[in-house]
């Protein structure tokens, strides 16, 4: 999206509405899963970002809070059947009141050339969500693909009838992992035309390279939770009073 104004001009809860705030490692602690989504709360991100398995956790902490449920679905490998795909989606949305979810694609095809199967691997699970008024986020990881299979990731999410096509899962090993870079995220937004929605996520470390994702029109960027102080320049007790 162009947004309202430049991005060094904007408040701190305005800059935290761009966020999803990833809290996914599989190692956490059900106190550590606490801690993390509560801090994305005070901040005021547009979400949390959370396995399947944190929904009962993190749920009853955003109710009645600006901040929603963004959930990952075969996640972080894309590699589940398209029935699979799509009955874990229902089942989370059928449950739940989930803002976002984020499946990965099957970036394997993607490579291959096999455009019309990462469509239809995706379209169902896409047709699913939507039913229960959720948003869905393609993720492609872009670490393996060259510019063209970005642009044909983009134009499959597209077609697929998704919201957002999103970079990355964070969780990349065997390659060096760049994540949402200005030239990927560029790429992504010319093969987007406008058509569908852009979040960058990975390696989104600096507040300069946050501001900068903005101003290019970004709209929604995943951002580890210990990066959310840094890109906001606030630090997690500010945030605690301001929400207060």
């Amino acid at each position: 999206m162009s947004p309202i104004k430049k991005a060094a001009e904007m408040t701190e809860r305005e800059l935290a509405r761009y966020i999803d705030q990833s809290v996914l490692k599989p190692e956490f602690t059900v106190d550590e899963i606490k801690k993390w989504a509560q801090e994305g709360i005070d901040y005021g991100c547009a979400t949390i970002c959370i396995n399947p398995a944190s929904l009962p956790i993190v749920a009853p902490m955003v109710e009645g809070t600006s901040t929603g449920l963004c959930v990952v679905c075969d996640f972080p490998f894309g590699l589940a059947t398209t029935e699979a795909k799509a009955a874990l989606a229902e089942m989370y949305c059928s449950q739940y009141d989930i803002e976002d979810l984020d499946i990965v694609a099957n970036y394997g095809r993607l490579r291959s050339g096999d455009l019309d199967f990462v469509i239809g691997n995706l379209k169902p699970t896409v047709e699913a969500c939507h039913k229960h008024g959720t948003k869905v986020k393609v993720i492609i990881e872009t670490d393996f693909l060259t510019p063209g299979q970005i642009a044909d990731g983009t134009r499959c999410a597209i077609k697929a009838g998704a919201d957002y096509i999103k970079s990355s899962t964070g969780f990349v090993t065997g390659v060096p992992s760049v994540g949402a870079t200005t030239e990927v995220v560029a790429k992504m937004m010319e093969a987007a035309e406008k058509k569908i929605k852009v979040k960058g996520s990975g390696g989104i470390r600096t507040r300069e390279h946050f501001l900068e994702l903005i101003d290019m029109g970004v709209d929604r960027m995943g951002v580890g939770y210990r990066s959310t102080p840094v890109v906001l320049g606030m630090s997690a007790e500010e945030a605690k009073k301001l929400a207060e």
